[in-house]
């Protein structure tokens, strides 16, 4: 090797700094001019919107009448109240089958559909105690494992209640 040789400086690897910022500059306008094209577009949409339309009258003729005992599928009654009751039942507090030093702790409301019953939630409170020590942490572990808890605990309800608790509101759910 010659001394001219080692003296030439190492080529450059990319476009200069000028180049860059230019570039990141171009970006960004394009960027934000997206940005407010898609807000412009979506609030002009949003004034097509049909107006609240005029009720109608309805001719009495045409409107069938329904009978008001509406009874269950068990034969009882249906809850005349319209609205459903709901019951806080009281904490759970246990262990989980595996692994056993994970602890559940659980307050949950029951939803009636009529006035709620408290032996009926107390038989519901002794059965979630007895399925919860059966359960294992990683069948509700992730939102889709809450859900299949949130379902099995509401079909245990409904069968222990005959149907009278239409859902269940888990208020807290703390695994230590």
């Amino acid at each position: 090797m010659t001394v001219t040789e080692q003296q030439e400086a190492p080529a450059k690897s990319g476009p200069s700094l000028i180049i860059q910022i230019a570039v990141l500059l171009v970006l960004t306008a394009a960027a934000v001019g997206m940005g407010w094209f898609s807000g412009f577009y979506l609030n002009s949409s949003g004034a097509d919107v049909p107006q609240k339309a005029e009720p109608t009258r309805i001719d009495k003729a045409h409107v069938k009448t329904t009978d008001k005992t509406a009874t269950r599928k068990d034969g009882q009654p249906a809850a005349t109240g319209g609205e459903p009751g709901v019951l806080p039942i009281e904490a759970i507090t246990t262990n989980l089958a595996a692994p056993s030093n994970v602890w559940v702790r659980m307050e949950l409301s029951l939803v009636f559909d009529g006035d709620p019953d408290t032996a009926v939630a107390e038989q519901i409170h002794q059965d979630f105690l007895a399925f919860m020590r059966t359960v294992k942490l990683p069948q509700v572990e992730g939102a889709s494992g809450f859900q299949h808890l949130k379902e099995d605990l509401e079909e245990r309800a409904r069968l222990r209640s005959h149907g009278r608790v239409t859902n269940i509101l888990i208020r807290t759910l703390l695994f230590e």
